[in-house]
């Protein structure tokens, strides 16, 4: 299993046209295109009320990373809550969707993938001893250290991350599954081909 490691200077933080706040790109696949991605992982910091971006035939998934929350309208759904840390909602990128603030500034972590090309399982997870990693083909994983640390517990040359560092593990490299330990908090994101078998197993503890 290929493994990359990310660490917060290898993120990249944009600020917002509309200047309502900023967006810091944690992953997206490929990296090579400014525009279209088949899926983009991210942390908004959000400064006031505003409309979100539109991502047409895109799923998207948000979650409260720090603040007090926000208030989510939808077109063509009921409106949500974000109160709860890193509880995901999950809606439609095509939606006409406001997001308002309950009191002040919050940051949340986002999770876009193009409809038809990838699926994704979005997880918040405790960090609390092992937990396997199997190798499978068309399957990704990216992990995000939400609090705590985690190191890969079954290869010698691999550093420890700590708290918003990231883990991009991709299975088709090789049939060796992975190992994390570690104490603290994970989002997990599976990522899984369009044309790949069907469901893989779950991180196991």
């Amino acid at each position: 299993m290929r493994t990359r490691i990310l660490r917060q200077t290898d993120y990249r933080r944009m600020r917002w046209n509309n200047g309502g706040g900023w967006t810091t790109e944690l992953a997206r696949f490929p990296e090579a295109s400014d525009s279209a991605f088949d899926w983009r992982i991210s942390i908004a910091e959000i400064e006031s009320d505003g409309a979100f971006s539109t991502f047409p035939d895109c799923d998207r998934y948000i979650a409260l990373l720090e603040g007090v929350g926000m208030h989510l309208r939808f077109d063509a759904a009921e409106p949500a809550e974000l109160r709860e840390r890193l509880r995901f909602v999950h809606f439609a990128g095509e939606w006409h969707t406001h997001g308002q603030l309950l009191s002040g500034p919050v940051r949340d972590f986002n999770v876009i993938v193009r409809r038809g090309a990838v699926r994704a399982d979005v997880l918040h997870r405790p960090l609390v001893g092992p937990m396997v990693f199997f190798a499978e083909a068309g399957v990704s994983w990216f992990i995000y250290v939400a609090g705590g640390t985690a190191a890969i517990k079954n290869r010698s040359d691999a550093a420890a991350l700590g708290a918003g560092d990231s883990l991009l593990l991709d299975g088709g490299g090789g049939a060796e599954n992975l190992v994390l330990t570690g104490g603290g908090e994970l989002v997990l994101v599976k990522l899984l081909r369009a044309d790949a078998a069907a469901a893989t197993p779950a991180a196991a503890p």
